[in-house]
């Protein structure tokens, strides 16, 4: 029996982190995500991140909800969740700015994958490692087209 897709649209993935301040700076350091949102509620600080609007005006309606709660804080452990494989992607407009994110990776001490050249679909490619541990890949020439 066949059923029925369910209507509706991805808008975030919310990541645990051990340190919020560290984890805005990497994401507005390394990404295009800007933290628009902060709040403190009663067990946790939370950030929403997102892109702002393209020179077109058009807006990414994706973001990351960064999450540290009161007791990973204290315990000061990274919280790695997208890890060794598992992982943010970016798509990027130019094959140099994989390159670019691999520098400042390195340059900063958390490039995880060397660029490296891929069969289609998946391209050119580098990847970072956040504050926690998380993987975030940046590419060029991916397409999640069907």
């Amino acid at each position: 029996m066949a059923t029925q897709a369910v209507t509706g649209r991805f808008t975030h993935l919310a990541l645990p982190c051990h340190d919020l301040d560290a984890t805005i700076a990497w994401y507005e350091a390394h990404t295009p995500l800007r933290a628009f949102h902060r709040r403190a509620d009663v067990d946790a600080e939370v950030a929403w991140l997102a892109e702002g609007p393209r020179p077109d005006g058009t807006v990414n309606p994706v973001g990351i909800v960064a999450v540290q709660s009161f007791s990973d804080r204290d315990a000061a452990l990274p919280i790695p969740v997208l890890t060794p494989f598992a992982h943010l992607g970016f798509a990027v407009d130019d094959p140099v700015e994989v390159d670019a994110a691999a520098e400042r990776g390195r340059m900063a001490g958390c490039l995880h994958w060397e660029p490296i050249d891929h069969p289609p679909p998946v391209g050119y490619l580098c990847a970072l490692v956040d504050p926690d541990g998380n993987v975030v890949e940046f590419s060029f020439g991916q397409s999640l087209s069907t």
